[in-house]
This record gives structure tokens, sequence and C-alpha cells, in this order.
């Protein structure tokens, strides 16, 4: 009976891969040192080999997506703006309100297709007008996989013309992106061009226990690491 159950395989998501021997063996010899004081090698290493790798400035460390996520809401809008975003995204649904009730940044959701995608038209009708009745309109998430799919190519560019015509911001939940990029023959690189920031998951399919990093320029992701801070 013991062994049926070591046998079972749970599908309910690629969170639950569990560290290989490998994985243990990397973790039980990496040189360590104090994160606050920019002292730790081993993460500064991952940070720079994230920001490279995507052809960003800078990442920054986080203990999980949710956080990641939260950080560049937090770096991309003050209080009192609003992010538009898709009615089923991660950032929407399953971040516990986080944006709207520790940063006072109410989302505007849109709604969303299986693939990921939002249209262009329902973005641009709920972008605010310039007046003090309305949250300020600043940022556009998107997510990509989302329900096992990839965000079609060329889609984000499309949306990244429209967030530079209306002067908001654009960041991506990519908590999958090297799915993405697999499944698409692109380079990572390819698929975060079109954002400011983006959000990848280092315990989905890697065995990695917890991590996520955020990605950008380095101005957004110092005031981010002030925000990990708070």
């Amino acid at each position: 009976m013991q062994q049926q159950e070591s046998a079972l395989i749970d599908l309910r998501s690629d969170t639950l891969t569990t560290p290989s021997t490998a994985m243990r063996d990397a973790m039980l010899h990496a040189v360590v040192g104090d994160d606050v004081y920019a002292e730790d090698p081993t993460v500064i290493a991952l940070q720079e080999y994230a920001a490279a790798l995507l052809e960003k400035e800078a990442a920054l460390y986080a203990p999980s997506g949710t956080q990641s996520n939260l950080l560049a809401l937090f770096a991309h809008c003050d209080r009192g703006d609003e992010y538009i975003v898709g009615d089923s995204a991660h950032t929407f649904r399953y971040e516990g309100g986080g944006a709207a009730i520790l940063g006072s940044i109410p989302p505007q959701p849109v709604p969303m297709a299986m693939d990921g995608t939002l249209g262009l038209d329902a973005i641009e009708a709920v972008i605010k007008p310039d007046d003090f009745h309305f949250a300020r309109s600043r940022l556009i998430c998107l997510e990509n996989t989302h329900a096992g799919e990839p965000l079609p190519l060329g889609y984000a560019e499309a949306v990244a013309g429209l967030a530079q015509r209306r002067g908001l911001a654009m960041h991506l939940d990519g908590a999958r992106l090297f799915n993405a990029a697999l499944a698409q023959n692109r380079t990572p690189a390819a698929l975060a061009a079109p954002f400011d920031s983006v959000s990848i998951c280092l315990s989905k399919g890697l065995g990695a226990p917890v991590g996520s990093l955020l990605v950008g320029s380095a101005v957004l992701i110092d005031e981010a690491r002030r925000w990990r801070k708070v």
C-alpha cells in the first residue's frame, strides 16, 4: 500500500515538484552571505543571471511569485493608481487582493480569454481620463502562460504599442515564461522584451523549494527592493 501511494503522480500544479538530489546538493554547498547588505554571492549570481537571461538591467529575489508580482505593482504604482488586469489572472484572483489591501492599488479587471489575452478595445475602454474622480490608470498586467496556453506571438507587442501610446507601463506575470518560450521556440528574452517588468518562478518544474525573481530596469528594481523590506 505504501509503495502504491508513493507512485501516485499529483498533477494539481507543477509547484509540487520536489528537490532532486542535485538540487539538494547545490543548496547544501551554496556560498551564502547577508542579502540585506547585498553580500550573498549566490543570490547576486542568481539575480545577475536572470537579468542577463531576460536582457533586462537588474533582478531581485523574492520568496514567492505572489510577492514578486506585488513588488512590481508597488514599484510601478502609487497609492490611488490602478492596474488593468484580466478577470481570471493570478494577480487579480489568486493573490489575496494584496495590491488593493496593502498598496491601495485597485485592480481594473477586463474579460480574459483562455489563452490569456485581453481585447485591445477592452483595455482601451477602461483606461481612465485624467480626472480626480477616477483612479489613475498606470499599469497593464498580462500573464504568460494562462490555463496552460502561452500568449499568442505578437500579442504582447500589440498591447505594448497601446500602453506606450497611452503612457502606461507593462508587467508580466511570467511564472511559466520558460514553458512558453519552449513551446513557441522563442528565447525568454524575446517574450520578455515588450514588458517593463517580469516575474519568473523558480518553483515551477525546477524542484526549487521556494523562490521567484522580479526582473526589470535598475531604477524599478531599486524601488522594488525598498518595498521588499517593507
